[in-house]
């Protein structure tokens, strides 16, 4: 299918990488542990390619951050390929302490930068004590999450999405669509891994990545204004003739695939046509 990626063939590019759970799961026989699964060998592919991934998340001992950071400790690169960006409010619900350990465990494997409310980097510790501090006011904590995906946006050349929440999201619009809409902005390839269903599919419907029909409709779309805001931004920031480095059928395949060597493949070798491109 794919044609093996010479060495160092992502070198220069970081990938960001958007992957919630999706409501789709069980009516696919699949299971998160199957969406980690794909992550792993993602995070394996880019990795070795010799490419760096960005990743805006908690810091939860079972979270998607720990888990890549975890895969990371098996491969030889300490480089920091794995750049962990940290919402405001995510970063100050945690102590210091807390804090101080997440990095040491990221070690050499990759760096942890914490944001304020609109995406700017700020030290840890800036105006707060060693104890949490919690930020319970919704409308800061959507601010916060689009400040988190407007600086992702700009540390990467590219993104990733799998799966994503239709219902349940913080942010104004479904955060899966949020991270798409800033990578359509700037011009920048996305990877819609739709095997998985949730928003990633809707994307991939929308933009025409494919069949995406494969996956049976959940019925009617949520009764939210924010996802509804989010199909109309990303129906208007799609277009026609984005261009991420595969083909018509390869979009396609990765469209409905929820195959982790299938989703690496594809996507490094989309990359990898457009580095050498750029090159």
């Amino acid at each position: 299918m794919a044609a093996l990626l010479p060495v160092h063939a992502l070198a220069g590019m970081r990938v960001g990488v958007s992957v919630s759970q999706s409501a789709d799961l069980d009516r696919l026989g699949l299971r998160e542990a199957h969406l980690r699964l794909a992550l792993g060998e993602l995070t394996r592919s880019v990795v070795v390619a010799g490419g760096g991934l960005v990743y805006g998340g908690r810091l939860a001992p079972d979270s998607y951050t720990a888990f890549m950071a975890a895969e990371l400790h098996r491969y030889a690169r300490r480089d920091r390929p794995l750049l962990v960006c940290v919402a405001w409010h995510e970063h100050r619900q945690l102590s210091l302490g807390d804090l101080d350990r997440f990095r040491d465990e990221l070690g050499l494997l990759g760096r942890l930068v914490c944001l304020d409310v609109d995406g700017r980097e700020v030290p840890g510790d800036a105006d707060r004590g060693a104890d949490p501090v919690s930020v319970d006011d919704p409308a800061i904590r959507r601010r916060a999450l689009t400040g988190l995906r407007r600086h992702m946006s700009a540390q990467q050349q590219g993104r990733v999405l799998i799966g994503g929440r239709r219902t349940g999201y913080q942010g104004a619009i479904p955060g899966l669509m949020e991270e798409a809409l800033f990578a359509l902005h700037a011009r920048q390839p996305i990877y819609l891994a739709g095997g998985f269903g949730g928003v990633t599919a809707d994307i991939a419907r929308l933009l025409g990545a494919g069949d995406a029909d494969w996956l049976p409709r959940p019925g009617p779309p949520p009764d939210s204004p924010g996802y509804a805001q989010g199909v109309r931004l990303v129906r208007e920031a799609g277009g026609p003739g984005w261009d991420n480095g595969l083909t018509a059928q390869e979009n396609g395949w990765l469209a409905v695939t929820h195959r982790p060597g299938e989703i690496a493949a594809l996507v490094s070798l989309g990359l990898g046509r457009l580095n050498t491109r750029a090159r």
